[in-house]
Formats: structure tokens, sequence, C-alpha cells
């Protein structure tokens, strides 16, 4: 009987220790960001280049990838921007015009239009207007079309070439593509990224930017 009871006991072990461990991996491990450790010059080189808008921050360095009615996107601005920008960091947002699949157009004209403005001009104010509105009711009042403008046409190119050349550099830090994207420097100094889709991600992002 004594010998059926250590069984017990040591099964009982076992099995605290191992939801002891899932739950740490489910709360914490899943979760964390990429260290990205490849083509991290080249990585860089492609954000500053893209059109940005920041709130000229003074403290870190944040790039986000989105596009205008992307949930999760929104979902990050709404609750961890106010947080950052307290803060003082510099949060360089970059919105894309996301490329036609199949046939069928993944953005409006008036999309694709302020995505060139925003990207020429880097025009804050307009980005805060957008951003006001809701998206399928976006007009693009004063902004010049980009269909038929073969200079800003290319510019909304762009947009979408920058993220066709960061998806495979991003895969080789183990990070999968998707909106919203984030990459920053931690205090530390360290390149870290990830497709930043769900809230639990959030409060390492404020972390490693020392918030």
């Amino acid at each position: 009987m004594g010998k059926y009871k250590l069984w017990a006991m040591l099964a009982a072990v076992v099995v605290v220790a191992v939801g002891g461990a899932y739950l740490y991996w489910d709360t914490q491990v899943r979760w964390r960001p990429q260290t990205i450790t490849k083509h991290q010059v080249e990585i860089a080189q492609i954000l500053e280049r893209s059109g940005w808008i920041s709130n000229k921050g003074t403290r870190g360095k944040l790039y986000m990838i989105s596009f205008r009615s992307c949930s999760d996107c929104i979902n990050f601005k709404t609750e961890e921007f106010p947080k950052l920008k307290k803060a003082g960091v510099d949060i360089r947002e970059i919105v894309v015009a996301r490329r036609d699949v199949n046939g069928l157009s993944n953005s409006t004209a008036a999309e694709r239009a302020t995505v060139a403005e925003l990207w020429i001009n880097r025009d804050s104010a307009l980005m805060d207007r957008w951003m006001a509105v809701n998206p399928a009711a976006w007009a693009a009042p004063g902004v010049p079309p980009a269909d038929g403008d073969i200079a800003r046409t290319a510019v909304v190119e762009a947009s979408r070439t920058m993220v066709d050349d960061l998806t495979p550099l991003l895969k080789d830090n183990g990070i999968s593509f998707a909106y919203p994207t984030l990459i920053w420097w931690t205090v530390d100094g360290e390149m870290h990224g990830c497709a930043c889709e769900k809230p639990q991600m959030y409060k390492f992002v404020r972390k490693e930017l020392g918030v």
C-alpha cells in the first residue's frame, strides 16, 4: 500500500510540475518578442527609409507597421500609444496599402492616396484626421489621388515593397510578418521585434522600452 501511495505522490508532483511549466509558457514565454540578430543593418535601413510618422519622442525608438483598418493595430494604438507617448518613446508609425490578392483589392483609392501623401510629406496632422474617421467613410479630402499619378502610385508600391523586403529578413529571426509588426531597440540597445497581434504581448514591449 505504501508503494502505491509513493507512486501516487510522484505522479501528483509530475502533474503539478508539468502544469506549472505549461502555465509559465502560456503566460510568459509564448508571448515574448524575438531578438533580431540577423540582417540588423538591412532591417534598420528599410525602416528608416520608409514613410514613417513620428510623435517626435526623445526616448527609445519603436516602429509599427500597420494598415488603416487593421483591428489589431487599432487596439495596440488605443491601449499602448498613450502610455508610450507619456514616457517619451519615439513612435514611428508606418502605414501601408496592402497588395491586391487574386485580383481583389485590399485597399481603397482614398487609402492609397493617403498612404502616398503620408510617405511623401510625413504629415502627422493628416494621420490624425485619418485616424479620427471610420476607414470606410474616409474620402481623403484635400489629398491628391494616387491612382493615375505615376509618381504617387510608385510611392504606394514602395510601401508594399517594404513589406515584401522585410518579411524574409524577419522570418530569419523567427518573426512571421503580420499586422501590426513592431520593431524596437531595448534599453540595453538590442533590436527586438514581434508580430504583436495579441494583447498578451503588449507588456513585454512596454517593459523593453523602459515604460
